[in-house]
């Protein structure tokens, strides 16, 4: 078994505010691949460039006991990258703990996703595949780069400030996602106004996503300090080995803690939602508000834009908000509240929605919750983590987290390709918050972090006061 390194906490104090300064620019940097990319360009022109290809409803792929078709390419494209994140991102976790280069590796992936999307840039029908190719890389060095963007919050920060500093790196990150995006509306808007294409107007900022997180993301890690590596590699072993042998040793340390092991289970099934409805709301959007009614692609990418633009803002204050909300209710009910919004929100789109007026009215209810779930869940599950095993943790949490859920777009992508029904596919998503809400409510979140020998946040607070 590896030693724990002693702590040097001395030599970097926690709470620096220069440090966590640097911290919240990482996901302001990030957010532009989440919200251009993910949530409102990509996935249709995909869609378009592959059917120009293979036509509507045509295969890209056939494995005989496999089909991937025009639609379900990018679904499909974002279930083959979290595969991949879940074979290597829990052991990237493992190693981190024995390195004093968490810094160096969050430097890396960074650039590498960042790499890849603006390479997104040549996507065309000719080429369409490739870009596929390359957003499954730019998703995965997204994936990787988060599992040690949040193993720094538990390094840079006390209990009783993680929530607010968890709240306030989602929101950073909303507003500089949103900015992004505005930029990014207005040139696919005034494209032809320029002398530019739409498809050109959508490449140009699938490409500014790419720089935005690679520069941003440069300054940002600038500013965190390495610590000393929380466990130590035994005499004669390698990192290879030692954190296979460690990843092994963090499930077995989940058995340990059976209500953490819980958490975790309730947080893929509904977080891994959450990512899917923002992942695939674009593809939802496009075909039930405009494709169906025969409206012009063009409307549909200005739209879509727009709407995205609107949740980042307004998620930028429901961060914040079910940051106070648990301050008053608990960590754990403000999640539970979040998530029956996020139910009613599946059974509106499914049943109700209809038009672009009641679109707007549904974002707005998305874009307060949004933030709320997720940065308290990274909070409350920071609490639940044993020193010196964060990024081994964090590994196996980040296989659901921000952009990499797999259960989701799995589903969503069978749906679609066995019904042709968008409604059908969203609709069977609700499996996965009402899963997530049941193991959640029967989750002991205060023995959890007792027994992962962590406070409570108000017992963090008596002490550091």
């Amino acid at each position: 078994m590896a030693d724990l390194v002693p702590s040097t906490a001395s030599a970097h104090p926690v709470n620096d505010r220069r440090e966590i300064a640097g911290w919240r620019l990482y996901d302001w940097a990030n957010s532009g691949f989440t919200t251009t990319v993910i949530a409102a360009l990509f996935g249709p022109f995909l869609e378009a460039l592959a059917k120009q290809r293979v036509g509507d409803e045509g295969t890209v792929f056939n494995l005989g006991f496999y089909k991937i078709t025009a639609e379900s390419l990018y679904p499909d494209a974002v279930s083959l990258s979290v595969l991949l994140q879940f074979l290597f991102l829990p052991l990237l976790g493992a190693l981190a703990d024995y390195t004093n280069i968490k810094k160096q590796l969050l430097m890396f992936f960074c650039l590498l996703g960042a790499a890849a999307t603006t390479m997104l840039f040549i996507a065309t029908p000719a080429t369409y595949i490739f870009a596929a190719f390359a957003f499954v890389v730019a998703n995965l060095s997204f994936g990787a780069s988060i599992v040690f963007y949040n193993a720094f919050l538990n390094e840079i920060t006390t209990e009783d400030m993680r929530d607010k500093v968890s709240s306030q790196g989602f929101a950073f990150g909303y507003i500089g996602g949103g900015v992004l995006l505005a930029i990014n509306l207005v040139l696919v808007m005034f494209a032809e106004k320029i002398g530019l294409t739409t498809g050109l107007a959508v490449r140009i900022s699938l490409a500014s996503a790419g720089l935005w997180w690679g520069i941003f993301g440069y300054f940002g890690i600038k500013r965190l300090k390495n610590r000393a590596a929380s466990r130590k590699v035994p005499a004669g072993q390698h990192y290879l080995t030692v954190s296979m042998r460690e990843l092994w040793t963090t499930f077995r340390e989940l058995k340990r803690l059976p209500q953490t092991l819980r958490f975790l289970i309730a947080y893929l099934l509904y977080n891994d939602g959450i990512q899917t409805v923002i992942g695939m709301s674009a593809v939802f959007l496009s075909n039930e508000l405009f494709k169906a009614k025969g409206l012009p692609e063009a409307d549909s990418q200005s739209f879509l834009l727009g709407l995205v633009l609107m949740i980042q803002f307004v998620a930028f204050g429901g961060a914040l908000g079910f940051e106070r909300i648990s301050r008053k209710v608990g960590t754990k009910t403000a999640i539970l509240i979040s998530l029956f919004i996020w139910t009613g929100v599946i059974i509106y789109a499914y049943a109700l929605l209809d038009s672009v007026l009641q679109a707007w009215f549904m974002g707005a209810a998305i874009a307060l919750v949004l933030g709320g779930s997720q940065s308290l869940s990274r909070a409350l599950f920071s609490r639940m983590i044993p020193h010196g095993r964060e990024a081994g943790f964090y590994g196996i949490y980040e296989i659901s987290e921000r952009g990499t859920s797999w259960i989701g777009p799995f589903i969503f992508a069978r749906v679609v390709a066995t019904t042709g029904s968008y409604r059908q596919a969203i609709l069977s998503l609700i499996v996965l918050f009402v899963g997530g809400i049941v193991i959640l409510f029967l989750t002991n979140t205060t023995k959890a972090i007792h027994d992962a020998g962590n406070q409570l946040p108000e017992e963090a607070a008596a002490t550091h006061s």
